[in-house]
């Protein structure tokens, strides 16, 4: 699993290299994704035996989820561009799985579509979204995709982030997209601490430097 984590993570940082993938969902949200990925999935499996398995679908799909979004490149090529390079490693049966679960497990797509139906890989499924939902929280994550997208103005970063926060991250658990135990707990504390960052952003932007 070593080796093939290694390889999986040098076509990352070719992908980013190849489509200008900002550090906001570069390699360092890859890996965070995977570690909140791994945690909720540890916990989910323990009851959900039937999932054991499933973890290196969960840990390719969540290191690679952000390798074909549409705010970097067209997303059929980047799903295409994946299955290519997982083609030797992967089943049939997982390849499809991998592709399902990065092509509809988006914020967006989630909130026009609902959840997808993937029978016994539901689990897994949720455990990436939610994953990359507890990514969500950082916010100055938040900060530097909207400097990447042209805000070079910091105080204009700030006040964009922090309305999309009000409007979408701390709304997470009362729009339902939180399911696991793990991930109620843990967005508890990453909430806190967003909120905290907010107000320290704001002493610091207000302060004549």
């Amino acid at each position: 699993m070593t080796t093939f984590l290694s390889k999986i993570y040098h076509f990352i940082l070719l992908t980013c290299s190849k489509y200008n993938i900002d550090e906001s969902h570069g390699i360092i949200h890859s890996m965070n994704t995977l570690h909140y990925t791994h945690e909720i999935f540890t916990n989910e499996a323990r009851r959900y035996p039937f999932m054991i398995g499933q973890e290196k679908v969960a840990y390719i799909s969540a290191a690679i989820h952000d390798m074909c979004d549409k705010k970097y490149m067209n997303e059929e090529e980047g799903i295409d561009e994946i299955a290519r390079f997982l083609k030797d490693d992967v089943t049939v049966e997982e390849m499809d799985i991998v592709k399902k679960i990065i092509g509809t497990m988006s914020y967006s797509k989630v909130k026009k579509n609902g959840f997808p139906d993937l029978g016994t890989w539901q689990n897994t499924y949720h455990c990436v979204r939610e994953a990359d939902l507890l990514c969500a929280y950082d916010f100055d994550r938040s900060m530097i995709y909207h400097m990447s997208r042209g805000e070079f103005n910091i105080e204009e970063a700030f006040i964009n982030a922090e309305q999309l926060f009000h409007k979408r991250v701390f709304k997470h658990k009362e729009d339902g997209l939180l399911l696991s135990d793990f991930a109620k707990y843990k967005s508890v504390l990453l909430e806190r601490s967003a909120r905290n960052r907010i107000l320290n952003w704001r002493t610091i932007l207000h302060k004549k430097l």
